[in-house]
């Protein structure tokens, strides 16, 4: 299915569009890149604002008028979008910078109404959009059926492919425990009940998997969950094999999906107040409690935090899952040193490589995110991804940003590694050492219980700001056990975060730096939050990252004169833990590259 429309179809579509929005009685349309959960990575049929537009970024919204659009990315799509969208049909338009609600300010005009679907909002998200509206003295009007639905032909069908048991012995934990544990959560907070709304929530608490989602290994699905323990699962009832029914147990009853509605109208009378996730329950679920009698509370998913300090069992597999991931991609990058320089590589023949060395292991279930593989200018688009249209050569002289990463059954990996082919310029390398710098000073980061990412990020830029330089992404993210490359609460990044970094939480750290036109630089791993040595004299529990991303850091990108001792150290010390590590796993040409590869720096 190509969901990319051509300029005229992109004009048809639009049209087609008004025409709805007329038939429904509004004079505008908000079209956001999400589905009825919030999820980063959404089904084929709710891939709206590509279809519409052909934007095909993880985050963003477009806004629709009777005269005029816009579409509002992050800083991640600045030159993506410009790539993908018809400038002659919509604005381009900073998320963050310059807003829906700035934009409708000056365009909606007074008396007029602008239609979302309900099921694709949040109360919050809408907040802010309802007082542009009402501040103009137009209204912000829900709108029943999708009107993108409605128009779109051959709209793909919703998933059918069966649930699947994810083991104790990966999870560390039964979903019973599960269960039981968040329903002491409730009944502390004084929640009697709480609607899962979160797709990577529904996974980890049921020991469930599935094939939805691109990307994430997760089941389409709501489900409430009693301060008693007892839950009613609501998914489609043709996925829930025997295996799962019997693993569902008897404290969990199930329910079609489409049927949460009439399952939160038959909640006991005891059930009085009930909690709903401020950052996935849309406005619509909201409704659908207010209108059971019940009281909605917009509360954290309870699970989220839980869910991030990962279970000893999870922690052990996901090492394991890095090894075996590394392995992969030393064979890659030994196989791209030999063929790179040979001209004949694009940036799709060499992310399909990297994808078949990793597919070769049979706990591998598929790529955790869509590989950026940046040749050149490419590498500075923060979230590229090659189409056959933009397929780059990889020749000589160029610097490649690959980002790439694998679910496996055992865990999630995440790693970019920024490559010379040939000889990078005195530029590049200076700038690679800047984004090296920061990774080691945040890599080797400790730091006392209670600190955000957010004060910890000044690190990883701190080499860059003293050149005037930085980069327009956050410095890190979560990363979930088999589930969400990128999950909360925790994350580094400049502002905003106020969940402390705590034992047992996966996170990653990648500075970067982004040329426009010419390069982009970023150096990843990720990293495991553990308890440090408390020094003599100390006070407070200490923490610090365990690095756990093998696999080398590209030697010819270094400007070794850049480092102090501690980092040429820290660089050193990781470059030996990666050969001793792999070397028994990987064949012996690939071997010796690998020795030169992790060479100490002044050798």
């Amino acid at each position: 299915m190509d969901t990319t429309p051509l300029p005229a179809t992109a004009t048809a579509r639009i049209g087609a569009l008004r025409t709805a929005m007329a038939a429904a009685g509004v004079d505008g349309y908000l079209i956001p890149r999400s589905d009825e959960h919030q999820a980063e990575y959404v089904p084929a049929f709710a891939e709206r604002l590509q279809w519409l537009t052909g934007f095909t970024g993880s985050a963003g919204m477009a806004v629709v008028l009777a005269d005029r659009a816009a579409i509002f990315i992050d800083g991640r799509y600045t030159l993506q979008v410009r790539d993908q969208v018809d400038g002659a049909l919509y604005e381009y338009r900073h998320l963050i910078d310059e807003p829906p609600p700035a934009w409708l300010a000056k365009n909606l005009r007074t008396g007029k109404k602008l239609g979302f679907d309900p099921k694709l909002h949040t109360p919050g998200g809408l907040a802010r959009l309802e007082e542009a509206c009402a501040r103009i003295a137009a209204k912000l009007v829900p709108v029943d059926g999708n009107l993108i639905d409605k128009i779109w032909t051959n709209q793909p069908a919703h998933p059918k492919a069966p649930i699947s048991v994810y083991p104790d012995a990966f999870a560390g934990r039964t979903a019973q425990d599960k269960r039981a544990q968040i329903a002491g959560l409730l009944k502390a907070d004084g929640l009697d009940a709480f609607v899962i709304s979160a797709l990577d929530s529904l996974a980890w608490l049921f020991n469930i998997r599935g094939t939805d989602v691109e990307f994430s290994p997760l089941v389409l699905g709501y489900a409430v969950l009693d301060a008693d323990g007892h839950a009613t699962l609501c998914v489609d009832p043709a996925k829930i094999t025997p295996e799962v029914h019997t693993h569902l147990g008897p404290h969990v009853s199930t329910a079609a999906y489409d049927a949460i509605d009439q399952v939160l109208r038959a909640l006991p009378a005891a059930i009085k107040t009930v909690g709903l996730d401020r950052d996935s329950a849309s406005r619509w679920l909201h409704d659908r409690v207010a209108a059971a009698g019940r009281v909605a509370k917009s509360v954290t998913d309870p699970i989220t935090l839980v869910k991030a300090r990962k279970h000893a069992a999870e922690l052990a597999g996901v090492r394991q899952a890095h090894i075996r991931d590394g392995a992969a991609v030393v064979r890659f990058l030994a196989w791209l040193a030999a063929e790179a320089p040979k001209g004949m590589l694009t940036e799709i023949s060499a992310a399909d490589q990297l994808a078949a060395f990793r597919a070769e292991d049979n706990l591998f279930r598929g790529p955790s995110f869509p590989t950026i593989a940046g040749a050149a200018g490419n590498g500075a688009i923060v979230h590229y991804r090659a189409t056959p249209e933009s397929n780059a050569a990889i020749r000589p002289h160029m610097v490649l940003l690959l980002d790439s990463g694998g679910q496996y059954l055992d865990g999630t990996t995440d790693i970019t590694r920024t490559v010379a082919i040939g000889t990078p310029t005195a530029e590049q390398r200076h700038r690679f050492t800047l984004v090296l710098k920061g990774h080691i000073a945040l890599a080797t980061a400790r730091f006392v219980k209670g600190t955000t990412g957010s004060q910890l990020d000044v690190l990883a830029r701190h080499p860059l700001w003293q050149e005037g330089l930085d980069f327009d992404h956050g410095t890190g993210h979560g990363v979930g056990t088999f589930l969400g490359v990128h999950e909360g609460p925790q994350r580094i990044g400049k502002m905003g975060n106020t969940v402390a970094l705590e034992p047992g939480m996966l996170i990653s750290n990648e500075p970067g730096y982004y040329k426009t036109g010419a390069y982009g630089i970023r150096i990843e791993n990720l990293v495991i939050v553990r308890e440090a040595a408390v020094p003599s004299g100390g006070e407070k529990p200490l923490y610090e990252f365990e690095t756990i991303t093998l696999a080398p850091i590209d030697r010819a990108m270094i400007e070794p004169s850049l480092l102090t001792t501690t980092e040429r150290a820290w660089l050193d010390a990781y470059h030996a833990r990666v050969r001793d590590t792999l070397s028994p796993l990987v064949d012996a040409p690939t071997g010796i590259w690998l020795e030169q590869a992790t060479a100490p720096l002044g050798s």
